[in-house]
């Protein structure tokens, strides 16, 4: 086959590629009309059922065409996702539920603050932004010369929990809401702002900044001793698809240690023996097993983030002891069995957390 051949066919394949992408832009446009409709009939933008039957029709399709069923759901389903996204977003534009109110986001220059900026504004919310890294604008929350319907603190969790004691003492009228990743080192600020009479609340999000697509996220919220306050928390959420959860504040740490607390540790200690192994990464990636490369996507992943928030949320839970010692008693055992031999007890541990697994899956 000759470099004439072969680039023409390149160049084939390339026209096949922008006329797949301009199909795709066809198809999230229909989803975006479809997603009207539906808001006019009163129906859920998610329909499970009809999406079963595209995957398995594109499934169908495959087969037909020699291709195979595997690439048609992977791409089907990020179609789907994508549908989801234009319409749920347009869901939240239509409802315009923050038409004429507005929102400080405290933190907005940062990455979840800046998701919540263009969640809120995407309500029709007149948003304003206090961080100190910002440009422009206000460096303290307090320079703000006027009342906000909403505050979002956004801050890390140290600093969020010295702005809480500063609104206590002077509580604005507004609904007041933090979004850190752990609550009980906010306790006192929390206190401190219901006992000053003020609208607050506490949520976490569970889930990054780049996320689009809220359908199957959850979101907690923690009632602090508001209900008011924790019913106009849930609303700023009743036009997405996202699954509100409510918890006490004890009870979301408790989970957390191990929700975030275990599985960062986990990544951070699978990193950490990888480095100091002396064994290059390009090496044993080059001989890598499907579950090897599966760990080190979300252990590098981990790696890239925060360290500064990932310690927090390691050193500030009053319960992240509990999960670390778990992780250290069943290295521990794994370790134990080996050495000794005992592939009985090993055996029972792979089927004690099989059980565990499937037990919880079907629930």
């Amino acid at each position: 086959m000759g470099r004439a051949e072969i680039s023409g066919l390149r160049d084939e394949i390339g026209s096949i590629d922008e006329e797949m992408i301009r199909l795709a832009a066809r198809r999230t446009d229909l989803a975006a009309r479809l997603g009207e409709l539906k808001r006019e009939a009163g129906q859920s933008l998610r329909d499970f059922a009809h999406e079963k039957e595209v995957v398995s029709r594109a499934r169908r399709f495959a087969v037909e065409a020699g291709l195979t069923e595997t690439l048609a759901e992977n791409l089907m389903l990020e179609l789907i996702r994508s549908s989801l996204t234009v319409q749920e977003q347009g869901q939240v534009r239509a409802a315009r539920s923050g038409s004429g109110r507005s929102a400080l986001v405290i933190g907005g220059a940062g990455r979840m603050g800046g998701w919540f900026v263009r969640f809120l504004e995407s309500q029709g919310f007149d948003v304003q932004i206090a961080d100190p890294f910002l440009p422009q604008g206000f460096k303290d929350w307090r320079e703000a010369s006027r009342e906000f319907d909403i505050y979002v603190v956004a801050a890390p969790l140290e600093a969020t929990s010295q702005i809480l004691g500063q609104m206590a003492e002077a509580p604005p009228e507004g609904l007041i809401l933090d979004i850190g990743s752990l609550k009980t080192p906010l306790r006192s600020g929390l206190t401190r702002l219901v006992n000053a009479g003020a609208m607050v609340t506490s949520i976490h999000p569970m889930f990054g900044p780049a996320t689009e697509l809220l359908s199957g996220r959850h979101i907690v919220v923690v009632d602090v001793g508001v209900p008011r306050a924790a019913a106009s928390a849930r609303a700023l959420f009743e036009s997405t698809m996202a699954s509100i959860v409510e918890m006490d504040l004890d009870s979301h740490d408790r989970l957390i240690a191990y929700i975030l607390g275990l599985s960062h540790a986990l990544n951070v200690a699978f990193f950490t023996a990888l480095a100091d192994s002396g064994e290059e990464a390009s090496k044993l990636a080059s001989l890598s097993s499907t579950t090897f490369d599966r760990q080190l996507a979300v252990a590098s992943q981990v790696a890239s983030e925060n360290p500064h928030l990932y310690f927090e949320i390691q050193h500030l839970n009053d319960y992240g002891a509990e999960s670390l010692d778990a992780l250290a008693n069943a290295v521990g055992k794994i370790r134990s069995t080996v050495a000794s031999g005992d592939v009985e007890s090993f055996t029972s541990l792979m089927r004690a957390g099989r059980a565990y697994l499937e037990e919880s899956m079907r629930r």
